[in-house]
């Protein structure tokens, strides 16, 4: 394949060895504009996407959102700020990175009929919604930019309302919302009025930088300072100018709008990055955000005020005022000291509940009581209630009642979580232990508790008359994931079984319609059919299942694509499994072996046995997505899709201690369970990742030649520039100094003989990845004269949205594998 240079002008004679090295340098830095792959990978991009649902409180409703294609890079490319951890359009005041709709109709669920919406605009761009307690009405957002011709005056987010029984909506607020932290707005219990995040009439105009420093950014670190574990952050703070934009973006003006369009502030505009209403709809919890700011952490650390407020907008009550935190004790299961997750009480109008380390927030800190969780009900002048004293670190609850709710609790560093009954109005009373076990462990997940909306629209458990819940799980076995429905006794501790899903078909329980838990609906698929959602009665047997949506398949040329879950071992008997995809009418003793593309990203187990469960279903809808690997199928390619990489540390053992042996075996195990099948070549196969799995695939081509090329995406390779832990390793760099040596490609990049394609977001906003990561890594291996090409993907970040976008890395991705990996020469031999 040729490219075309554009015409160069005219240069002065230079000698030999320096034109050839100038011509290089020119040809290898071109731009030559975004490309588009060959036509069977176009028609993966824009195949049509199936519409979301949003299902109303009473389960009798759900809005179906119309899923848009990619949007165009016209779009990704808005104006962004990146300050202190959020990236902010500054024309629309709101979130840069968030995807949108551009239909809603109504779906009965009763009659399966589709009701049609009057008034939507006519370019809807619809963001965010919510359906009121009492589902009279739904709220949604719509995201407009300023356009002289279509009559728009002003770039903003809009609030818009839909009126159920009317089918119609309009719009509510003439004032733009400020949706930087959040979306916006919010219903209160009454289901008559909105709690929304205005951008303030007299806020002015964003402060504009001179261009000429006012001085030099100065940080202190002083002696004597705690220990803290300060990760690498993107988008942070770097000067005063910065500052002043981030004052400016993230002040709102409270205000409560009823369903007429009356508008009424709530108090002063005010830097809120958090505001939610209590139960009883009486009392505000806001947070505030306070100098001093940070140039080293986000938003979310900087000095900030919990306070309870009443309507009017005036504090009744200060929760905690917290000072700036730059970085927290070493370890997974560290958290701030003092008072932290601070929430209402959702069976209660107006109680507090927050968790307080006793340890300080330090998991090195030997102690029998980690936690302790308050209560403290309004008027909040008793003193706090405790509520739980905790092993562990507290991790949320879910209400019920005054004598039921179900409290949890997890330690990462064992991997341990604990549920426990509670009574909410008898603190004193002793907890019950109602499961413990191992967050790995996924064949012995009793399932998650189901909640539904209460009068006030806010999640509680669904409580039988017999002091049953309902528990709903994914069923990991040996056989796969089979998701299920249980009923289980608070009582007698006894678990009945009142749905399974069940082959030939992989069918997921999206909700529960009636309080017994006879319906459900559900989303179910085959290999074949995409899944589409049903109503499931469990009461009428095989003759109780209804279609709700028919949705075709959306690449009916791959209909007929073959799936496989396959399971094989790692030399050290570690059972491993993945998802073997090939071709329509492929054969293997007929057609041969096939070039071969694995993806996989590796994953940290403290046990072989957690490391060994089966994940995923044979029965799942073989799904061809432009994100991942199966879309080479269409070129003619074997994907070996998610394969088991599990790094497993027994004991007192770290998994990464041995990091690079058991990557290479995951790897060998995979590489000779599809040569042995006949599907692959072993001189054909190639390995990619995104992400950890872009790091991954750094490692192998540097250890292995297992592989003609790798495909790595949005990756880090220097693990020294992450050095206060990275993925779950919460280790610092001068606490294991070898283990990150080892475990860096980069300080390997002189072995990598083998082709290796880079792509990476120029604005990527992950911790860690870094674009200089991705750079720095090709600088290295052209430097040392490897194979290597780097693509950076302008205005994308971690992800990539664009259409453009996408395209290219297809295109890409398909021109590495054709060259070296489908056309690959014999590999030449090992060197002696």
């Amino acid at each position: 394949m040729s490219t075309r240079l554009p015409l160069l002008p005219l240069l002065p004679l230079l000698p030999l060895s320096v034109g050839l090295m100038a011509a290089s340098s020119m040809a290898t830095a071109q731009d030559s504009g975004y490309q588009l792959p060959p036509a069977a990978l176009q028609a993966i991009v824009d195949a049509p996407r199936a519409p979301t649902l949003s299902l109303s409180p009473k389960r009798n409703l759900a809005a179906m959102l119309v899923t848009p294609s990619l949007p165009g890079i016209s779009e990704v490319a808005q104006p962004e700020l990146k300050l202190a951890g959020l990236r902010i359009n500054p024309r629309t005041y709101s979130s840069s990175r968030f995807s949108f709709y551009t239909g809603l109709s109504l779906l009965d669920i009763d009659t399966q009929k589709q009701l049609v919406i009057k008034g939507l605009p006519a370019d809807a761009r619809i963001a965010d919604l919510a359906w009121s307690p009492d589902q009279r009405y739904l709220a949604f957002t719509q995201v407009v930019y300023a356009d002289a011709a279509k009559g728009v005056k002003e770039s903003g987010v809009q609030l818009w309302l839909l009126d159920v029984q009317a089918r119609s909506v309009r719009k509510l607020a003439s004032q733009p919302l400020s949706s930087v932290y959040g979306r916006g707005f919010s219903w209160m219990p009454d289901g008559k009025t909105l709690l929304v995040q205005l951008k303030p009439a007299k806020l002015g105009a964003a402060p504009s930088a001179s261009g000429i420093p006012t001085g030099p950014a100065i940080q202190d670190s002083l002696p004597g300072g705690a220990v803290k574990q300060l990760r690498t952050y993107p988008d942070l703070l770097k000067n005063e100018q910065d500052a002043l934009l981030f004052e400016h973006y993230i002040t709102v003006q409270l205000a409560l709008i009823d369903v007429a369009g009356k508008q009424r502030l709530v108090g002063q505009p005010g830097q809120f990055a958090r505001v939610s209403v209590a139960p009883g709809g009486k009392y505000l919890l806001t947070t505030t955000l306070e100098r001093p700011y940070s140039y080293i952490v986000p938003a979310r650390s900087f000095a900030h005020k919990t306070e309870v407020r009443d309507l009017n907008g005036k504090v009744v009550h200060l929760v905690v005022q917290r000072p700036l935190e730059e970085g927290l004790p070493p370890g997974n299961d560290a958290v701030s000291a003092g008072v932290r997750d601070i929430s209402w009480r959702v069976d209660a109008p107006a109680t507090l509940v927050w968790a307080e380390a006793q340890d300080g927030g330090d998991p090195a800190k030997t102690a029998e009581i980690r936690d302790i969780v308050y209560t403290q009900a309004a008027p909040f002048t008793a003193a706090p209630a405790v509520l739980a004293k905790l092993g562990s670190r507290y991790a949320g609850v879910a209400w019920g009642r005054g004598d039921l709710a179900l409290l949890n609790e997890a330690w990462y560093k064992t991997r341990a979580v604990k549920q426990w009954r509670i009574y909410p109005d008898a603190p004193g009373k002793a907890a019950e232990l109602v499961s413990s076990r191992s967050f790995e462990d996924r064949y012995n997940d009793p399932g998650s508790p189901v909640m539904r909306a209460d009068a006030a629209g806010l999640p509680r458990l669904l409580i039988g008359a017999d002091n049953t819940i309902l528990l709903d799980g994914q069923g990991a076995s040996s056989e796969g994931d089979r998701p299920f429905i249980d009923r289980f006794s608070l009582d007698t501790k006894k678990t009945e079984r009142l749905f399974q899903s069940a082959a030939p078909y992989y069918e997921n329980v999206v909700a529960v319609l009636d309080e017994d838990g006879s319906r459900l609906l559900s989303t179910r698929e085959t290999p074949t059919e995409q899944p589409n959602y049903y109503v499931r009665n469990l009461k009428a047997g095989a003759a109780g299942l209804t279609p709700l949506t028919h949705f075709p398949h959306p690449l009916p040329q791959l209909k007929d694509v073959q799936k496989e879950l396959i399971r094989y071992k790692r030399a050290d008997g570690v059972d491993l499994t993945a998802t073997l995809m090939l071709p329509p009418n492929y054969d293997a003793k007929r057609d041969g072996p096939l070039p071969t593309l694995m993806w996989a990203y590796p994953q940290e187990f403290k046990t072989a046995s957690a490391a060994s469960q089966t994940k995923g279903s044979p029965y799942k809808f073989n799904a061809v997505s432009y994100w991942g690997p199966a879309a080479f199928l269409a070129m003619g390619y074997a994907v070996l899709d998610n394969p088991s990489f599990p790094i497993v540390g027994n004991g007192e053992q770290e998994p990464n201690d041995t990091y690079l042996p058991q990557l290479v075996a995951d790897a060998e195990a995979a590489v000779d369970e599809v040569v042995k099948r006949g599907v692959a070549d072993r001189n054909r196969i190639a390995i990619g990742g995104h992400s950890y799995g872009a790091f991954m695939t750094g490692n192998l081509l540097a250890h292995t030649r297992l592989f003609r090329a790798g495909i790595a995406r949005s990756g880090a390779y220097n693990r020294t520039l992450t050095p206060f832990g990275f993925q779950s390793e919460d280790r610092s760099f001068w606490q294991a100094p070898a283990v990150y040596q080892a475990m860096s490609p980069f300080n390997y990049a002189d072995k990598i003989k083998d082709a290796l394609l880079m792509i990476h977001g120029e604005q990527d906003n992950n911790s860690g990845t870094f674009p200089i990561q991705s750079e720095r890594m090709f600088q290295a291996i052209k430097g040392l004269g490897g194979t290597a090409r780097l693509v950076m993907l302008p205005n994308e970040s971690h992800a990539y949205r664009a259409r453009e976008s996408i395209m290219h890395m297809l295109y890409e991705s398909n021109n590495w594998l054709e060259k070296y990996v489908k056309n690959a020469p014999p590999a030449a031999p090992a060197a002696k």
